[in-house]
């Protein structure tokens, strides 16, 4: 997966930070969706990696619980952590026993459970 990561951070769109990230969301099926960060010049308008491969997912039919693990890259050759908007999202989508692989360019990786990032997650019981 870690060259998959490497290869797909070449589509990021990053001209402001100059700091690809990419992710892959690996559905229960096996299926793969692919993100990428995009920058935009009024930065409200930007959209993470991991947001853009769920959201794909989503889009592709899958449904909150359909997700079986998420791989995460940044390019500064360190280990990557999803922010916390990408958490949120994480929380509402995914079970709390998945698996977010953090990855760096040199082979490193960390993983963590959902709960583990998230451990005081905002959802909708929260809302009541």
């Amino acid at each position: 997966m870690i060259e998959k990561l490497i290869e797909l951070q070449k589509n990021s769109y990053s001209p402001y930070s100059h700091f690809a990230v990419s992710a892959i969301a690996v559905m229960k099926d096996g299926k793969e969706f692919y993100g990428v960060n995009v920058e935009n010049a009024s930065y409200g308008a930007t959209i993470c990696a991991e947001r853009s491969a769920i959201l794909s997912a989503i889009s592709g039919g899958y449904k909150k619980g359909d997700f079986k693990e998420l791989y995460v890259m940044v390019s500064s050759g360190e280990i990557g952590m999803p922010c916390f908007l990408c958490r949120q999202v994480i929380t509402e989508l995914f079970d709390k026993d998945c698996i977010i692989h953090c990855c760096s360019t040199k082979g490193d990786q960390q993983d963590y459970t959902v709960a583990e990032i998230c451990p005081y997650p905002f959802g909708e019981d929260d809302l009541k």
